[in-house]
């Protein structure tokens, strides 16, 4: 639930809000990233050239309004699939293995795709990317109205997290383009970050009001309509933008075998629980899967003139590790979620609608886990934000995994969720420090976006390792208590590797540094130099701003 706001693609790369309420900006020069922190004041002459002309207040805020919208849209169309998947897969005709996929299948296409959708939105407009995603988000929510069949139902779901994937960067450069440095523009992300948690709470509540007292399939009729109203409101008030890396370069090869490696990784894992590892369709994924990694990084490695994703990255100290406690964390996120369901809505017979309301902590919990961060990060070093994390939800899954079957929310359930609310924020927030201090500056946007992939995708990759554990140890399903439990110790257990390998391999001091050392400074007037060269502006350095 994390993520969006900490780092999203911009014009020219990424846009990171600091500790100190400022906002890094990534710039990308082809498709290398050199970060500039833009402090807040007068726009520099480099922001300026990314910035779109909006002249009215009321405008701006609207565009605002609705572009936080459309990422509370897409998290509600996220986590419906979450804490609906149970409900929507009984309706459809599928069994609990297989209804996982409604929950995954979203998450496994958006995290996949988020990593390329900043630098398409850099070359083709970032207003196009935002308005496209999110009439695609709604086209795919209308079908999946109209889907009476489990498989085509889950196909839409995955066709619609592409959308997602593209609203969530592409938000975030229009706010940031579009709003000066200050105050103002801290506070918008600060409510676009609040959208996540609020919006997969709503989607869960709406869904269960929809399916309890009409039909669920006015939710994504209304999902749909909302979508439509928001991307031609947007489209009207966002000015025409000129792409500000317009005559940039995609790494299209090394994209595509990086999406169709994750996509066919996950799906092999999330099939498995309901078809068997003997399936040889879940076999040949997984092996196509692993191809097509290996020939992403020989080709990002020796052929890709543009690389999308740098391998000298993953030689930074602490950085191969964090990609590993990371990913661990956000699996066991994943399946904290799914399998709270579970238990709730399966063993003790909760509806929908009920199960969203108890989930009321959920979203204020989580909203104070944004502000509890960012007041830690000066104040202790990131390994150990990362460890509390990630012991919060190591605790929440040992909770679910020891809950028993009688129906008694306080106790467990509810100190569960209210210690689940706290983990995504704080790992979000205290490895994208690691990472930005852990590589050269010149990939800090290729870092950050990679933790932006781990948050998103390890929770569909959670639910297939897990479900694959459930079916294992569920008796042939005549014990599903059993496998719910096998699958939250499961969590227990990555959660509890994620910390010991946080805790022994990372480290990081507080982030109490302001503004580039002197030889990055050095690096970024050089680059400053050259665009106004190019441009024919007269140069304005970094170290002049300092």
């Amino acid at each position: 639930m994390a993520g969006g706001v900490a780092d999203a693609a911009n014009g020219h790369g990424v846009e990171r809000t600091t500790s100190r309420g400022t906002i890094v900006h990534t710039a990308n020069r082809g498709m290398s990233e050199a970060a500039v922190e833009i402090t807040s004041g007068p726009m520099d002459q480099h922001e300026a050239q990314t910035a779109l002309p909006v002249t009215s207040d009321l405008r701006r805020h609207l565009m605002a309004i609705l572009t936080i919208f459309g990422n509370l849209l897409q998290m509600v169309v996220n986590f419906s699939g979450l804490g609906g998947g149970f409900e929507l897969g009984k309706l459809l005709g599928a069994s609990t293995a297989n209804a996982q996929w409604i929950a995954a299948s979203y998450g496994l296409t958006q995290g996949a795709f988020v990593l390329i959708a900043g630098p398409i939105g850099a070359v083709y407009g970032h207003k196009n990317m935002l308005i496209y995603g999110t009439l695609w988000l709604g086209v795919c929510n209308l079908v999946c109205g109209f889907c009476d069949n489990f498989i085509a139902f889950v196909i839409m779901r995955a066709l619609a997290g592409i959308g997602g994937g593209f609203i969530m960067p592409n938000a975030v450069a229009i706010l940031t383009i579009t709003n000066p440095p200050g105050p103002t523009r801290n506070l918008l992300l600060g409510f676009f970050g609040a959208s996540a948690p609020l919006g997969g709470w709503l989607g869960a509540l709406f869904l269960g009001l929809f399916q309890q007292y009409t039909a669920y399939k006015w939710f994504f009729l209304l999902i749909f309509l909302l979508c439509t109203v928001t991307a031609l409101a947007l489209n009207m008030l966002i000015p025409h933008e000129v792409p500000v890396n317009r005559h940039g370069k995609l790494d299209w090869t090394g994209a595509g075998l990086v999406v169709a490696a994750l996509i066919l990784f996950c799906f092999a894992w999330n099939q498995a629980a309901g078809a068997g590892w003997s399936d040889a369709a879940v076999i040949t994924c997984l092996i196509v899967s692993i191809v097509l990694l290996g020939l992403f990084l020989g080709w990002e490695q020796y052929v890709a003139p543009h690389p999308i994703m740098p391998l000298s990255i993953f030689k930074a100290p602490s950085f191969g590790v964090l990609i590993l406690v990371v990913l661990f964390n956000f699996m066991a996120v994943g399946i904290f979620c799914w399998y709270q369901v579970l238990w709730l809505q399966e063993i003790w017979n909760w509806s929908l609608l009920h199960f969203a309301l108890s989930w009321t902590p959920f979203v204020i919990c989580a909203i104070a886990a944004a502000s509890l961060s960012a007041w830690l990060v000066p104040r202790l070093d990131a390994q150990w934000i990362l460890a509390i994390g990630t012991l919060t939800i190591l605790a929440a899954c040992l909770l679910m995994a020891t809950l028993t079957e009688r129906r008694i929310y306080w106790p467990q359930v509810f100190p569960s969720v209210v210690l689940y609310a706290f983990s995504p924020d704080l790992v979000y927030t205290a490895a994208q420090i690691i990472a930005s201090n852990s590589v050269g500056r010149q990939h800090q946007g290729t870092a950050g976006s990679l933790i932006s992939v781990l948050n998103l995708y390890g929770v569909s990759l959670g639910l297939g390792f897990a479900g694959t554990i459930e079916v294992q140890t569920n008796d042939h399903g005549r014990n599903k208590v059993l496998g719910f439990r096998a699958a939250l110790y499961f969590g227990v257990a990555i959660a509890a590797v994620a910390v010991l390998v946080d805790v022994f391999f990372i480290r990081c001091v507080k982030d109490k540094k302001r503004g580039w050392d002197e030889s990055d400074l050095i690096q970024v007037d050089q680059e400053l130099e050259d665009r106004a060269t190019t441009s024919g502006a007269s140069p304005l350095t970094a170290s002049n701003r300092v």
